[in-house]
C-alpha cells in the first residue's frame, strides 16, 4: 500500500516556525522507526509538503534537498527509506495547483509511482489542508496530534471535512503505525 506523509508537525517536530536548515530538523519521537517499520512490511512510502519557505527566501531548494538527506540518513540507519517526496516551492499568493489543500502534490505521486487512482492509500498529515487534498483525491485521511494537529482535531468537531471523509485520528505517526500494522482501525 502506498502511504503518503506530510512532512512538518508528523515527521518532524514543528511549532508554527519555518525549518530553515538541516540543523532545525529534528524528528518526533518515533517517527523514523515508524517509518521503517512501514517501509519493512512492504509498504511504499511518499511525502507531500508545502515549502512555500522557499518563494518567501528563508532557504533555497538546496537547502531543503539537505534537509531530505538527513531524513533519508536516518532512516537508512533505521532500515527504511522514502520512495519520492513532492513538494511544493510556491508562495500561497501564486494560487499554483500543488500547494496543498489542492491535489497537485498527490497528483505528482500519482503519476511517480504510475497509478490510475489513489484511492485506497493512505496520508497521514497534521493540518486541514492535508486531510483535504487527501479527500480530495481518494486517500485515506489519518490526522495525528503532532505539529498542528491538536487544533485541527479541535476545528474538525465545528468544521467537518466538506468531502465527508471520515478522518481517524491518532496520537502521533508511531501510534498510526501501531495500529495500521495490527490491523486495528482497518
Amino acid at each position: 500500500m502506498l502511504i503518503i506523509l506530510d512532512r512538518d508537525g508528523v515527521i518532524n517536530q514543528y511549532a508554527g516556525g519555518y525549518i530553515c536548515s538541516p540543523d532545525d530538523w529534528h524528528p518526533i519521537p518515533g517517527s523514523i522507526k515508524a517509518i521503517a517499520r512501514l517501509c519493512s512490511a512492504g509498504h511504499r512510502i511518499a511525502i507531500a509538503t508545502n515549502q512555500s519557505g522557499i518563494a518567501r527566501g528563508y532557504y533555497d531548494r538546496d537547502t531543503l534537498d539537505a534537509m531530505h538527506r538527513k531524513l533519508g540518513r536516518l532512516l537508512r540507519i533505521a532500515g527504511g527509506h522514502i520512495d519520492f517526496i513532492a513538494y511544493c516551492p510556491h508562495h500561497p499568493d501564486e494560487h499554483c495547483t500543488c500547494r496543498k489543500p489542492e491535489p497537485g502534490l498527490l497528483q505528482q505521486i500519482q503519476r511517480h509511482f504510475n497509478l490510475k487512482t489513489l484511492a485506497g492509500s493512505v496520508m497521514v498529515g497534521d493540518s486541514r489542508k492535508d486531510l483535504e487534498a487527501a479527500a480530495k483525491k481518494g486517500c485515506q485521511p489519518i490526522l495525528v496530534r503532532t505539529g498542528n494537529g491538536l487544533d485541527t482535531e479541535q476545528e474538525l468537531q465545528t468544521r467537518p471535512l466538506a468531502e465527508s471523509a471520515q478522518v481517524l485520528v491518532y496520537d502521533n505517526l508511531r501510534s498510526f503505525t501501531d495500529a495500521f500494522l495490527s490491523g486495528r482501525d482497518w
